[in-house]
């Protein structure tokens, strides 16, 4: 004898019931979204990029931290700390919004991690947007950036806030760029004039390899004009939600899908290197989408650039 089994008419149970079957799928999903954020928004993994360059004396290794806002990975960061000493760089990148501008802002946690690097590592520090608001909003946020900028100093930390500085010992120039706020505008990427660059940091080092510390990666194609051999950057903090085969989903300047959301970029000569950041800020979501610490060995060789993309 042969029973046939056929699946239940699902219409026979109503509207009423396939509507609670959606909203239970959506509350399950929202669930393990909110599950992977809360997992996410405590580690971060490590990526490593190797940048070839004809113009260096010998091999470089740079560890590039950005957009910590003011996360502890452990105690007093023994975990982000143990990770860095066990890679070994020969300096530290930063690129920007190590502390984060808001209410009640403080520059405590920040500082611990710049005075633990400063005692191993030469850091050389590129201002992001949160440094940017601090200094430029004292009424809204007091001393904070003052104070902040005094215990670097003392860390021996001395940002490179539109200046460029020369290793001799690698042929590589290291510049940090801090650009007007106009160039975070929510929603529109502002027009920046070909002379903009050149005015606040000068000429590029052409007979060295150079490095531009630029938090914002939106005006890549600009910086590679200027003149720079690799731009390192954060703040878009990887888009926050990354899709598969979509990549991140929402960027600072509310934009969807930015072109630039982490990664390996290049610009005709010029490299990329984005961070997806540390940490996050005012709204703690990151979903597959870890904090990042980035390694960027630059090696001697003969580039191959290829089709910029």
């Amino acid at each position: 004898m042969i029973y046939f089994i056929s699946c239940p008419d699902m219409t026979a149970y109503g509207e009423g019931y396939m509507i609670e079957v959606i909203l239970a799928c959506i509350a399950i999903a929202v669930i393990v979204c909110l599950a992977i954020s809360v997992l996410d928004c405590n580690r971060f993994v490590t990526v490593e990029y190797d940048v070839v360059s004809d113009k260096i004396k010998k091999p470089c290794k740079f560890v590039l931290l950005s957009d910590l806002h003011n996360k502890s990975y452990g105690i007093d960061h023994e975990k982000l700390m143990k990770k860095i000493n066990d890679i070994s760089p020969d300096a530290v990148l930063v690129a920007g919004d190590m502390l984060t501008a808001s209410g009640g802002s403080s520059y405590k946690i920040a500082l611990s991690l710049m005075r633990q690097l400063a005692s191993r590592y030469k850091v050389y520090y590129g201002m992001g947007n949160h440094e940017y608001w601090l200094k430029l909003y004292p009424e809204q946020y007091g001393t904070v950036y003052d104070d902040y900028e005094a215990g670097l100093a003392q860390a021996g930390i001395n940002p490179l806030v539109n200046e460029n500085t020369y290793l001799p010992e690698y042929n590589i120039a290291v510049c940090g760029a801090q650009i007007d706020k106009c160039y975070y505008k929510k929603f529109i990427k502002y027009p920046m004039d070909e002379g903009y660059l050149p005015k606040i940091l000068g000429k590029p080092r052409e007979d060295a390899c150079q490095i531009l510390i630029a938090h914002t990666p939106q005006y890549f194609e600009e910086y590679a004009s200027w003149g720079a051999d690799v731009v390192v950057s954060g703040h878009v903090h990887g888009g926050i939600i990354r899709l598969p085969a979509l990549g991140g989903v929402l960027s600072p300047n509310m934009t969807l899908f930015p072109k630039y959301d982490g990664g390996r970029f290049r610009q005709g000569k010029s490299t990329m290197i984005l961070s997806r950041g540390l940490s996050t800020h005012t709204i703690p979501v990151r979903v597959f989408n870890p904090g990042e610490l980035v390694v960027v060995n630059i090696v001697k060789g003969q580039a191959d650039y290829g089709d910029s993309c």
